[in-house]
């Protein structure tokens, strides 16, 4: 796997190393010593699927609370989605940026969200597919948001929202 660091401290864009021939390629998608030996979290608590049924569906943008925090790896099996990070790390040196990433089914790219950071995408093809590794359970009880289009943050997404839930309608704006 190829790591690359990206904008926010802590997230990383995880690229395959892909072994190619005549019949397709091989390549490994995780490796937990792989991840812990740069320092991330290695632990895989839960596997998750999201399929979206239209382009212009965003969802996002979630977060964990303490004690519950999660990191993610995430990726886009089919179709393809602009992926956002917000660092909401009142220690962080990143703290309230953002940033956003192309995740396809083609490009086989992932995200890997360190916790303490909200997630969400905006999806740019119809039928699309994400996968997500995460270091914890998910607890509803734990579970928060802050809302996309927030002006303190100013995410800039690529298209128009068109189908959300109401919930993530309805995160507030975000206050430390």
């Amino acid at each position: 796997m190829i790591f690359s660091k990206c904008k926010i401290q802590g997230a990383y864009i995880v690229d395959l190393q892909r072994h190619e021939d005549e019949r397709g390629f091989f390549a490994r998608f995780w490796c937990q010593k792989e991840f812990e030996e740069i320092g991330l979290r290695g632990r895989v608590a839960q596997i998750n699927t999201g399929y979206s049924y239209k382009a212009g569906t965003l969802r996002g943008m979630h977060y964990q609370l303490p004690p519950d925090e999660e990191a993610k790896v995430v990726r886009c099996l089919r179709g393809a989605v602009f992926d956002v990070i917000v660092d909401l790390r009142p220690v962080s040196p990143t703290y309230k940026q953002w940033m956003g990433v192309d995740l396809t089914g083609e490009n086989g790219r992932m995200l890997y969200v360190p916790e303490g950071c909200a997630h969400g995408y905006l999806t740019l093809e119809d039928a699309t597919e994400l996968l997500y590794l995460s270091s914890k359970r998910y607890a509803p009880e734990a579970a928060a948001g802050v809302r996309y289009n927030d002006p303190a943050i100013g995410i800039v997404w690529p298209g128009a929202a068109r189908v959300m839930s109401q919930a993530d309608r309805d995160w507030p704006d975000y206050r430390q």
